[in-house]
């Protein structure tokens, strides 16, 4: 962390079962887990949108951090993840609920949080500014929800196969089996000359018109290829 501590800190399950984690949209939530690792051991940090934007979301573009930044916060507010206040002439942020962390041989840079709340914003243009951000916010977040929502409609679209017709099976259109004195249940043990010719007729025309399928599919992966 560039402004904090390095201490390592550990997530646990109660942590993300706060009421006001737990009630934030989940494309903020990977931010408040940034927070809580990146925040000092005491869980402040200034409120600077151009650094949480540039730390939360390298190599994009400072306005889209910035303004990605200011809208997550907003979200935090609302649940209560978070409150600013003001020290020093400075702006903060406190995160309500920080991880446990061993504070006793780390140097508290951050000034403390007055002790009546609430705390005002001045970052968030005061409760007026605060109030149409807030909205501003909220259409954000559902839109980016739309937004997920469209896009995984999309892959599932494209997974979905078209039905597929059904193969007539060759033996519909084949020639019959027997001749039409034994028709349809055969000559049985008696033999019958007519039966034989039907068979190996019946026979000749299955095997061209399977020899015909395999063709087929090979002239379709070898297009360039010609049968003569």
């Amino acid at each position: 962390m560039s402004r904090g501590s390095t201490k390592q800190r550990m997530i646990s399950a109660a942590d993300e079962r706060t009421p006001a984690y737990a009630a934030l949209p989940d494309e903020v939530k990977p931010t408040a887990l940034w927070m809580w690792l990146n925040f000092d051991p005491w869980g402040r940090a200034p409120m600077d949108l151009a650094w949480i934007g540039s730390s939360r979301w390298p190599g994009h573009p400072r306005e889209f951090a910035v303004d990605r930044a200011e809208t997550h916060l907003l979200s935090m507010l609302e649940t209560g993840f978070i409150a600013t206040y003001e020290a020093e002439g400075k702006e903060w942020i406190a995160l309500l609920h920080p991880l446990k962390c061993d504070t006793r041989r780390t140097d508290q840079r951050i000034p403390e949080p007055p002790p009546d709340r609430p705390w005002t914003s001045m970052a968030m243009g005061g409760a007026g500014g605060r109030a149409s951000a807030r909205e501003r916010a909220r259409e954000q977040v559902r839109a980016e929800g739309a937004a997920r929502a469209d896009a995984w409609d999309a892959l599932a679209a494209d997974r979905e196969r078209e039905p597929e017709r059904p193969v007539k099976p060759l033996l519909l259109d084949a020639p019959p089996a027997f001749c039409p004195d034994h028709m349809p249940a055969g000559a049985g043990k008696e033999k019958c000359g007519p039966c034989r010719d039907a068979r190996v007729v019946r026979d000749q025309w299955l095997t061209e018109r399977i020899y015909e399928e395999k063709l087929t599919h090979h002239f379709e992966r070898t297009p360039d290829e010609h049968p003569w």
